[in-house]
């Protein structure tokens, strides 16, 4: 009996955690089908698909989504590079400040999104580089790199050494051991690390704010039209475009990784 009733106090705490959660992003999406274009009256007066349509006329959301998109795919790319190259050297390399070397590669993401923001803002002032789209991908790369690195370096952890030993001893170079032997053992950690790295970079504000200069990205968008609202419904439908489209990779990248102790040669 008191283990019943233990099971049932969890059971409703978690369900309270999961509704204190998702309840706010259903009314997101419940105030992207209103009729009402100026207030946020529940229930709504009525429901209507008309806001989707005025969303995909809108010539501002398509530039903001566009650079997200752009933004979120040549950083992740970075961060893939980067990350796997850092997690190689640090997973599979002995050396004096590899501790510490590990930590400053995992800080940026351990910071506030200000700090981190005001840093970058900083240096490229005193490099006297221009805001840009770049500035945005390489403030988005500090941050993604990180999420990349942390899925390939335990990865890379699991990975027996006798397989790259075996390899060599095979006759294969060191690219050739990396592209039969290793990049297929990590290859669902760098897949999944780069859609949370794609997710956290398309839904980034802080580190954008400090670094876009007068660009917006599609959150940027929508932070200055909860300011500024003008057809306040719309910035719901976008809202929800972004639920969706950074829930999704978070998604796969759970799927992909939740087998992760699967590895070759992880149990030698």
């Amino acid at each position: 009996m008191t283990e019943n009733r233990a099971s049932l106090g969890l059971r409703a705490a978690a369900g309270a955690s999961l509704a204190f959660l998702i309840v706010p992003l259903l009314f997101i999406i419940l105030y992207a089908f209103t009729t009402e274009e100026n207030s946020y009256q529940f229930p709504p007066p009525g429901l209507t698909l008309k806001w989707f349509g005025v969303a995909w006329n809108r010539p501002d959301v398509w530039a903001a989504l566009s650079l997200s998109v752009r933004v979120g795919l040549l950083s992740t790319l970075l961060a893939i590079i980067l990350g796997t190259l850092a997690a190689a050297a640090l997973s599979r390399s002995r050396f004096f400040g590899r501790e510490s070397i590990s930590l400053l590669l995992i800080l940026p993401i351990a910071l506030p999104g200000i700090i981190t923001g005001m840093a970058l803002r900083t240096a490229f002032h005193e490099g006297g580089i221009p805001y840009s789209y770049w500035t945005i991908v390489l403030g988005h790369a500090t941050f993604c790199i990180v999420v990349v690195y942390n899925n390939a370096v335990a990865r890379f952890r699991r990975l027996s050494p006798s397989l790259m030993e075996a390899s060599m001893d095979l006759g294969a170079d060191g690219f050739q051991t990396f592209r039969h032997v290793v990049l297929p053992s990590i290859g669902t950690a760098l897949l999944a690390g780069g859609m949370l790295a794609f997710a956290l970079s398309f839904d980034e504000v802080i580190v954008t704010t400090f670094t876009a200069g007068q660009q917006q990205t599609l959150p940027i968008w929508m932070f200055e039209q909860l300011i500024r609202p003008r057809q306040r419904p719309v910035t719901n439908v976008v809202a929800v475009i972004v639920i969706l489209v950074t829930a999704l990779p978070i998604l796969g990248a759970y799927y992909l990784t939740r087998e992760g102790e699967n590895v070759a040669g992880s149990g030698k």
